[in-house]
């Protein structure tokens, strides 16, 4: 079984998205382990503030067939790929770190994902897997968030996943 990092994001009836995700996750992934929801303002577009969280999981699916996984979670939520790259969605999940690996692949598969580098990625994800490396930097999530430029930023918590943290 493998180690896979995600990550959770919704602008649109974010709470009731992400609630569903999650439980999701664990009907397919029962080792799954959520972070706290975050409220994080909208990056690379003016649009409505996301709420943001991490998961981590144990997979017997190699990457790209979680990815059409995770792909069919978003669609079923009504995720709209019709418009631009950066805009208001119901559900977003990125396979963020997949064990050690390093790849690219269809469906806009990158790991490590880029998005590592922005605070609604890395601080949940720190949050939940504090001890995991970064695969080509090195670092632990917890290195990388106590060196990101927004560490000390407070970002308001969000008890939407409250009940779905057992």
């Amino acid at each position: 079984m493998a180690i896979a990092c995600l990550s959770l994001g919704s602008n649109l009836d974010p709470e009731r998205h992400l609630r569903a995700a999650v439980d999701a996750l664990r009907a397919r992934f029962p080792a799954l382990v959520v972070s706290q929801a975050y409220r994080f303002p909208a990056v690379g577009y003016d649009g409505a503030d996301f709420l943001n969280a991490a998961a981590t999981i144990e997979t017997d699916l190699p990457p790209d067939a979680l990815n059409v996984w995770l792909h069919a979670l978003e669609d079923a939520h009504g995720r709209d790929r019709s418009g631009p790259r950066y805009s208001d969605r119901t559900l977003d999940i990125d396979i963020v770190l997949y064990d050690d690996r390093v790849l690219t692949g269809a469906g806009n598969l990158r790991i490590p994902r880029d998005e590592l580098r922005h605070a609604f990625v890395l601080k949940p994800l720190a949050e939940i897997a504090p001890d995991l490396r970064h695969p080509v930097d090195g670092r632990t999530l917890a290195q990388l968030w106590a060196a990101h430029p927004d560490h000390d930023t407070t970002f308001a918590r969000i008890d939407a996943l409250a009940a779905c943290r057992v």
